[in-house]
């Protein structure tokens, strides 16, 4: 099916697939109705898949978070979810695969849960920067579990560059985004004079991870990391700088 060249055995009939995920990508082809001659090609619905995808992508998390990836065998992972072991090859070709498109659905229910909690239309860059680094603490349950899984994709990501590719995006959006914020401040005059934007960003954010997973680890307590989120905050920020953006000024309105 693959073109693998298969062995011939010496005894029964010869094999058809190389391997159970060949014979489930075959199966998946099968179960293709083909289009009619001349018409275009039309998406099918995906919302069942989509949903099983997730469902498996949720068992892998847990067995991360709890047992480390080495523990997520197919096997494990297809026991985790209440699944067959057919139906997990169905969706994912490998293991490998599986881990990465997991580690992609966890980046995207993160921003998605996070985009939940950030209030929208939020003026004060400062209290936006400190909702967006609150997303980086274990201030609940699904944020400490979050934390958790991506702790041990951090440790595979190391000698896995395909993971590592999803695990370390190149362009760093984190830091992007928190510069951003500081930029819409610096450009009101709500920051302190002569800070470094990018070098700002760096540090609050690998500072709230690392902090973070002391918080995981027992190292310290929430309440003292927050603290030190505050202090660094109030150095960008200083007390006594202007909030939000300037009223806009009329057009008889003279400069003070």
């Amino acid at each position: 099916m693959c073109g693998t060249r298969l062995a011939r055995p010496e005894r029964g009939r010869p094999p058809v697939y190389c391997s159970r995920s060949c014979q489930a990508r075959a199966y998946r082809r099968r179960r293709q109705p083909l289009p009619e001659p001349g018409t275009p090609p039309v998406s099918r619905p995906t919302g069942v898949r989509t949903r099983q995808r997730l469902r498996i992508a949720e068992a892998v998390w847990r067995i991360a978070a709890g047992q480390g990836l080495e523990a997520a065998s197919m096997r494990r992972i297809a026991a985790e979810a209440r699944v067959s072991l057919r139906v997990v090859q169905y969706h994912f070709d490998s293991k490998h695969a599986l881990l990465v498109d997991a580690l992609r659905l966890l980046h995207e229910e993160n921003e998605r849960l996070a985009r939940a909690r950030i209030p929208y239309g939020m003026t004060d860059p400062c209290a936006l920067l400190r909702a967006v680094l609150d997303e980086f603490l274990p201030l609940d349950d699904q944020r400490a579990f979050a934390l958790r899984v991506f702790t041990a994709y951090y440790a595979r990501s190391l000698t896995d560059p395909a993971l590592a590719g999803v695990f370390l995006a190149a362009e760093q959006p984190l830091e992007r985004l928190v510069a951003d914020i500081i930029g819409v401040a610096e450009a009101t005059g709500a920051t302190a004079p002569g800070i470094d934007r990018a070098h700002e960003a760096d540090l609050l954010v690998s500072g709230a991870i690392g902090l973070g997973l002391d918080v995981l680890h027992e190292r310290r307590f929430l309440a003292d990391v927050r603290r030190v989120l505050d202090y660094h905050l109030a150095r960008i920020f200083p007390p006594g700088r202007p909030r939000g953006p300037r009223p806009a000024r009329s057009s008889g309105q003279r400069p003070a």
